[in-house]
């Protein structure tokens, strides 16, 4: 059975940093393209950044430059390094997975989800 829980979430003030932590179980964490999406309240759920099992990365406008998306293949983990936060990444962020080698980075081609950490910066 699938499971991904994120952790590292928490309150932070603007111009801090959080890094969240996914922990995969369940599949071949190796096999599997990764992601991480944020949502807010009344909105859609939005892609940050994902990696594929080669280690190359993309990411949102938004989160170039002051996130970074890693993983580490033995602990079966991926992370997300969030710098120079502002107010504008309050959100809950999930962490997912999918097979698809290459996907865009849309909740659709998504397969599997976590349950969301929530992330608050405060002005």
């Amino acid at each position: 059975q699938v499971q991904l829980v994120e952790s590292g979430g928490g309150s932070v003030q603007a111009g801090g940093s959080l890094r969240l932590s996914c922990a995969a179980s369940g599949y071949t964490f190796t096999s599997y393209y990764m992601g991480w999406f944020r949502q807010t309240p009344g909105k859609e759920r939005e892609g940050v950044a994902g990696i594929n099992r080669l280690g190359t990365t993309t990411y949102a406008i938004s989160a170039k430059g002051r996130f970074t998306i890693s993983k580490d293949n033995a602990k079966n983990t991926l992370y997300l390094q969030m710098n120079s936060l502002t107010p504008e990444d309050t959100a809950m962020y999930y962490c997912a997975a999918t097979s698809n080698p290459w996907p865009a980075l849309e909740p659709r081609y998504f397969h599997f989800w976590g349950q969301g950490t929530q992330v608050t910066v405060s002005s």
